[in-house]
């Protein structure tokens, strides 16, 4: 998943002679001795020239540990190794394992007809099948790309089928997989976990009414869209087609609820249910609908320790960009370049939903999540802002960033598996940014949204 976007060297989107020039612009920065100014501008050069993010990063930050002599270099290695040094991170691993199997095991398809069978007979049924499909499965991936890549094609193939237009089918998909890193678990909570010093526990509590919330308004968005068009229903309600469709997914609809009401309950800590749900994923593939095979077994686990690798290395990286604007004092510097702003909350917060708005068109959500998580905490904690909501706030931003060019990663993966363009995607993703936006803008400004859950059971 995450190697797609961050290790692979990008096409560079300047020009040799303006490449040129910034790496001059570097050099001049580093003699008239401005150092975090050359901090950025290098991190930006190594970006624009197609460096893979974690190696822009680490580059960067050697440059300037290097140049300023601040500090001993080895102390680049030492910062990268207490970066990764953190439990909480053992999660990751163990839910991307669990999402992989969860794809190869077919148990996608079996969430997908029962969501068919509850949800079909609404008005642009299997446009509110495919969200519901997506909140289902986002208790078990944690990853809005594996959503994209394992339900996604079975979404826009019956969709087509049914005789949606392509546009419809893409958008509905690409937005409603956004709803994985939202609801518990979450990849990208468990990272900005680490990097906030936020309980993880608590973070995955304050997703689940937001992540709700956006699966309700993306089927208010489809119920207009569908009444507009003249989509009708795709079925009929059935209760024994429901039933039999039930029997066939409950065991996979079992993983959210021991894994989300495991961790609520107290009965284990996040990176627990992860292990958890590897062990049951295992049993329901292997010993259950019995279809993984070896082959595919040492296949998901290849792609795991690809990803993970290239997951803790972005964080390796980041942990050393962060610890220098930590100890040259970057947060306070921006405190007080906001001056007559940093009193009212309103403001930082609409300021920092753009700021990650923008971010999340161009960097991908992890990097994101590790290189600004030192920056605008601070800043929101300061007016006000809980981290525990903040982090939900981040996240949620940055997910609308993966439905928008020229990054959008999650267009990109429907892309490939619909075999529809990407100009065509986004086209049909536009309608349902607006009830995604909608739901930032509720969940920005009614902390309780996001907070009433992890207050009821954590505090």
């Amino acid at each position: 998943m995450a190697r797609l976007s961050v290790m692979r060297w990008h096409k560079p989107i300047v020009t040799p002679t303006l490449s040129a020039l910034a790496v001059l612009g570097c050099v001049i920065l580093a003699v008239m001795g401005h150092y975090l100014s050359f901090l950025f501008f290098s991190l930006f050069t190594m970006l624009v020239l197609g460096m893979p993010i974690a190696i822009s990063l680490a580059g960067s930050c050697l440059l300037f540990v290097l140049i300023s002599g601040q500090v001993p270099d080895i102390v680049v290695a030492h910062r990268m190794i207490n970066g990764i040094d953190s439990f909480p991170l053992l999660a990751i691993p163990f839910f991307i394992f669990a999402g992989s199997l969860m794809n190869n095991a077919g148990i996608t398809e079996r969430i997908f007809n029962f969501a068919k069978a509850l949800m079909g007979w609404m008005r642009g049924g299997l446009g509110h099948v495919n969200v519901g499909a997506s909140i289902v499965f986002s208790g078990m991936s944690g990853a809005a790309v594996a959503d994209a890549g394992g339900l996604g094609m079975i979404e826009v193939k019956a969709m087509k089928d049914a005789g949606y237009d392509e546009e419809f089918a893409v958008g509905i998909t690409a937005a409603s997989s956004t709803i994985g890193p939202i609801i518990p678990p979450s990849l990208p909570m468990v990272i900005y976990g680490v990097m906030a010093s936020a309980s993880v526990g608590q973070l995955f509590a304050a997703g689940l009414i937001p992540g709700l919330l956006m699966g309700a308004m993306l089927m208010g968005m489809v119920f207009l869209v569908s009444r507009r068009r003249g989509y009708q229903r795709d079925a009929d309600f059935s209760f024994r087609v429901l039933g039999y469709t039930f029997s066939r997914a409950f065991l996979s609809l079992l993983t959210p609820v021991i894994i989300v009401g495991g961790i609520i309950t107290g009965a284990f800590t996040p990176t627990e249910a992860a292990v958890a749900a590897v062990f049951y994923a295992l049993f329901l593939g292997v010993v259950v609908y019995r279809t993984l095979t070896w082959r595919k077994l040492i296949k998901v686990s290849m792609e795991t320790i690809e990803t993970t690798a290239v997951i803790l290395f972005i964080v390796a990286a980041a942990s050393i960009f962060a610890w220098i604007l930590t100890s040259n004092q970057v947060t306070q510097h921006v405190i007080a370049l906001m001056g007559p702003f940093s009193d009212s909350k309103v403001v930082v917060l609409m300021m920092t939903n753009l700021v990650l708005i923008i971010v999340g068109c161009f960097m991908e959500t992890i990097a994101a999540i590790t290189i600004l998580v030192p920056v605008l905490l601070p800043l929101a904690v300061a007016v006000g802002v809980d981290p525990v909501h903040f982090g939900v706030i981040m996240v949620l931003n940055l997910m609308i960033g993966l439905l928008t060019p020229p990054v959008g990663m999650v267009l990109y993966v429907l892309s490939r598996v619909s075999n529809v363009s990407f100009e065509r995607c986004m086209r049909g993703t536009i309608p349902f940014l607006i009830p995604l936006v909608l739901c930032l803008l509720l969940v920005t400004f009614v902390p309780a949204i996001s907070m009433w859950l992890p207050t009821l059971v954590y505090r």
